[in-house]
């Protein structure tokens, strides 16, 4: 979803049987000269994200190009991947990255070394690794295997003013949303035209 110009939204997702589910949510930021594009939204199902096998990694490819297969979440501005990857026990997976993207893993699963050899990071279950520039990023699964999100995109570069679920530049163009929301003139497009 591109929330854009303004968009109210609510999600409702359901679980299991015992009403238990998983699931991430990643809000990224628009740079000031698309803040107000037209609001959209796609739905993209479990079966549409394509698997790809590569170097004893499961990569799911959600957004973004692995081994020439590329998922289906597209066109968005600050051109990231986003990678569900499993890695099995004791193997390492490397991938390119695009130099001067900001690139982090989210490790929800097992352990792993992030990193080449020596300068490695090594995690637990529940850790962020944010990388260092560069045009490649090597991680190695512990004895359990390892499943985290690989992440990416291009940073812009401008001051980040945020509050709730309204991200804008500055504090004066946030105070202008609230207001907007309040008052009822928050979303600008008829969403029965979209």
């Amino acid at each position: 979803m591109t929330a854009g110009s303004g968009i109210v939204h609510q999600e409702m997702p359901k679980g299991d049987s015992a009403g238990r589910m998983g699931g991430f949510q990643l809000w990224a930021n628009l740079p000031a000269s698309h803040k107000m594009i037209d609001p959209h939204y796609c739905g993209i199902l479990s079966e549409d994200i394509p698997e790809v096998v590569n170097e004893g990694a499961l990569v799911r490819v959600i957004c973004g190009t692995v081994a020439k297969t590329t998922g289906p979440v597209s066109d968005i501005v600050s051109e990231p991947e986003y990678l569900d990857v499993a890695i099995i026990s004791n193997r390492t997976w490397t991938h390119a990255t695009t130099q001067g993207h900001t690139v982090f893993a989210y490790l929800f699963e097992g352990s792993a070394c992030f990193g080449e050899d020596t300068e490695a990071v090594c995690a637990e279950n529940g850790t962020v690794v944010l990388f260092g520039d560069g045009d490649r990023v090597a991680i190695k699964a512990g004895a359990r295997g390892a499943r985290f999100l690989l992440v990416s995109g291009k940073p812009f570069g401008e001051p980040i003013a945020w509050g709730g679920p309204i991200v804008m530049n500055t504090h004066e163009e946030l105070e202008v949303a609230f207001e907007e929301y309040r008052t009822g003139n928050f979303v600008k497009h008829d969403a029965r035209k979209h």
